[in-house]
């Protein structure tokens, strides 16, 4: 979005020039000149989202980030003197607006799906921005000053983490996001335990995330068993199963902390306990958890955890795996290389990435009660507001979930609709991963929800940076399009007549 204004500039440009050229092919440099001075000025006096970035700062004017005014492009038509005296008026409106993606109301969308990703806090930017210019050495250069403070920042990010999360900073190793660290865990533990062929067994649950799921599946070619267990209508795993599913030969049990579609927290402190009775390695895949509920390796018995930074407020790119060393896990690592991250996950790391995650981290550590109660306050009042329309109900426990991810089914509503209807407030139907698919979501229909309701369900997500005028906005929104969507089906007016849908038997043509 930001590329919008020096897109109109250069469309203006580019008709200015035409123009010129056309009246005189003798003078069409130095009017094309006279476009990049007028388009100079009209850059200074625009709008900008960032500020000129200053030696170690970097600050968002989030005002601007949010509104993007239309009517401030239709004044910004750009008067040209041409040197015969003609006078040139170029809209920048002429063909731009149609490709930009500038919503009919003149402004940015109301963002509400954090579960998908979360913006960069800007304090995270300022931590970052000085390892992109001064300090650019290669953390792993020992030689060298260059390489020892690169070193320095990388370690006390370590320590940000450690600390988030009631680890040692040695047993966090840095990967490029959650799907690695997954993906490092599953494959890594199955396949050094599994060479001797006794440990060849993984249980996981059919909620997760398709990273881990698709691990398992690679892990079924490669000749391992896989249990995959069924939740409860709730969204929550049943623990009597989980202790009828491990057996001798059980390497590894993987269940996610928080769901990213419906937001249930999985009761870690009993999976942990379960796990370390039976002598089983206890993988949670802690991407929409870490940063958002007290989290402590040691209290709840995790072995291998997988963290998101770009879940947290911090950049994309950047992730970590979280691996015991007392007792000592053991895996096979899925990247060689010159053995960085203690052999377990070669390549050079990027500092910048590496200190802004570290950074989300300490924010987050430091913020978790203040964001947790405010977070909570807005789930309320989004919740309460939604579910007082006719026919909602919200997907997964009412009880143990995260307050920023509220997932409500909206019945005789398809979700692709509402969506559509919806195209001022960004929002997803499931995860961000899979939401591409025209399929109903595979974790609502492991709670038992029939496809109508599967494809009814929206999800909300709220964040740090989520304010109260805008859920009100979106409670507004919301109950007057599915009011509006629900006119137009069929099946509303049967409902309201009192027919009971599930005795109609249809016919087919």
């Amino acid at each position: 979005m930001a590329n919008i204004a020096p897109s109109v500039l250069r469309q203006a440009s580019r008709l200015a020039s035409k123009s010129a050229i056309s009246t005189t092919s003798r003078r069409a440099v130095p009017t094309v000149g006279r476009v990049a001075v007028a388009s100079t000025q009209i850059a200074s006096s625009s709008r900008t989202y960032v500020t000129e970035s200053k030696r170690d700062n970097a600050q968002v004017q989030v005002e601007t980030a949010i509104r993007l005014d239309k009517k401030q492009f239709e004044k910004a038509g750009i008067s040209l003197n041409a040197q015969d005296g003609s006078n040139t008026h170029v809209s920048p409106m002429a063909d731009v607006l149609k490709q930009a993606t500038v919503m009919d109301e003149g402004q940015r969308p109301i963002y509400l799906d954090m579960q998908a990703t979360t913006p960069v806090d800007p304090r995270v930017l300022d931590a970052m921005m000085p390892f992109y210019t001064g300090f650019y050495g290669n953390p792993h250069s020992r030689t060298h000053a260059y390489g020892w403070e690169s070193e320095k920042a990388v370690e006390e990010a370590r320590e940000h983490i450690a600390t988030l999360i009631g680890a040692d900073p040695k047993e966090i190793i840095f990967t490029s996001g959650a799907t690695e660290s997954n993906n490092m865990s599953i494959k890594g533990v199955a396949r050094f335990f599994g060479r001797s062929g006794k440990k060849k067994h993984i249980i996981t649950s059919q909620t997760e995330h398709k990273c881990v799921l698709d691990s398992c599946r690679h892990l079924q070619d490669e000749g391992f068993e896989v249990t995959y267990l069924p939740v409860q209508h709730n969204g929550l795993i049943d623990l009597d199963k989980l202790r009828e599913a491990i057996r001798p030969e059980t390497a590894l049990v993987s269940i996610m902390a928080v769901n990213n579609e419906i937001g249930v927290i999985q009761p870690l402190d009993e999976i942990g306990k379960l796990c370390r009775e039976k002598k089983v390695f206890f993988h949670t895949d802690a991407a929409q958890a870490v940063g958002k509920i007290p989290m402590d390796v040691n209290a709840m018995n995790i072995d291998l955890m997988s963290i998101s930074s770009h879940k947290i407020y911090g950049p994309k790119g950047i992730g970590a795996c979280y691996v015991r060393r007392r007792p000592r896990v053991r895996l096979d690592p899925i990247i060689s290389g010159g053995g960085q991250e203690r052999g377990l996950r070669s390549g050079t790391l990027a500092p910048p990435l590496v200190v802004g995650f570290g950074e989300a981290c300490r924010i987050a550590k430091e913020e978790l009660e203040y964001d947790s109660k405010r977070i909570k306050f807005l789930s309320g009042r989004l919740l309460n507001g939604l579910l007082a329309m006719e026919h909602t109900s919200q997907n997964g426990d009412s009880k143990h979930f995260y307050p920023g991810c509220v997932n409500v089914s909206f019945a005789y509503v398809e979700g692709e609709s509402l969506l559509m209807a919806l195209k001022d407030i960004a929002l997803s139907s499931g995860s961000a991963c899979t939401s591409a698919s025209l399929e109903p979501s595979y974790v609502l229909r492991a709670l038992g929800n029939s496809d109508e309701s599967a494809h009814s369900s929206i999800r909300f997500g709220i964040g740090r940076f989520t304010t109260e005028q805008e859920i009100d906005y979106v409670l507004k929104a919301v109950t007057e399009r599915v009011g509006f969507l629900r006119e137009l089906s069929p099946l509303w007016e049967l409902v309201q007549e009192g027919v009971d849908l599930n005795t109609i038997e249809w016919s087919q043509h």
